[in-house]
């Protein structure tokens, strides 16, 4: 059904990069925030933010994770702070701030993309029945979801505010997927796990789900399979159209 296995009955959706291009927009957040960071500790003599430390070390990841795996990528070593710094503030969670603000103006200003095939599949797994949940570490989902629309077709929600709430361990640990199917009743071997991030195809392998299905925006379809994808598309019409790779 739907290019899935047969028993596969729980759709879990990671949401930047796979339903929406907000992908797009949380690299240009992190590199906006990193560069000042570092334009202001290391004069222009800065090594900037790339788009290579985007995938290695924040893609897909708890804000606060993809901090720290970062700095500590360039050994630098901040402290924490608490997650009510100002965005100003020389800490993790300050830094995490800055960046958090940055997408938030970057939504309201020029809107968030939603990739067509993404909407007709979720649309068409309505239709068949399956459930669907959306699992992002972004604590932005919920926005982003009303904003696009896509949340008239989504049942549950377990995200950024999920993961500190109920003190779940982000991607790539297989925490906030197997939340969202003990929380829809399924086994992992029941759901089927949709991942653009080198981090979720991780987490979705790590917690045994039933399929992962790895989704290529940026020519990675080989480093997905490595990771534990069970097949790559670059859009998931392509699971409607049976052209599966």
């Amino acid at each position: 059904m739907l290019g899935l296995p047969a028993q596969v009955t729980v759709c879990l959706f990671d949401l930047d990069g796979v339903l929406t291009d907000t992908a797009a927009v949380h690299a240009a957040a992190w590199k906006e925030m990193f560069d000042a960071f570092l334009r202001e500790r290391d004069g222009a003599s800065f090594t900037p933010f790339s788009q290579d430390d985007y995938e290695q070390y924040v893609d897909g990841k708890p804000r606060v994770d993809g901090v720290r795996d970062f700095l500590a990528s360039r050994a630098i070593t901040l402290p924490e702070g608490s997650p009510d710094d100002p965005p100003t503030a020389a800490t993790v969670n300050g830094l995490g701030n800055h960046k958090n603000d940055a997408v938030q103006r970057r939504i309201r200003t020029d809107g968030v993309r939603v990739f067509e095939g993404s909407r007709r599949y979720l649309q068409a797994a309505q239709q068949a029945g399956l459930r669907r949940a959306v699992v992002s570490s972004s604590a932005n989902t919920a926005e982003v979801l009303d904003v696009t629309g896509l949340a008239q077709y989504v049942e549950l929600r377990v995200d950024g505010l999920s993961i500190r709430s109920e003190h779940l361990r982000g991607k790539p640990a297989p925490d906030t997927f197997l939340a969202a199917a003990r929380a829809l009743g399924v086994e992992p071997s029941q759901a089927v796990v949709f991942e653009d991030a080198l981090a979720g195809v991780e987490a979705g392998r790590a917690g045994n789900f039933g399929y992962v299905v790895g989704v290529d925006r940026v020519g990675q379809a080989d480093a997905l399979r490595k990771h534990g994808a069970d097949i790559v598309v670059q859009d998931l019409a392509e699971l409607l159209d049976g052209d599966q790779k």
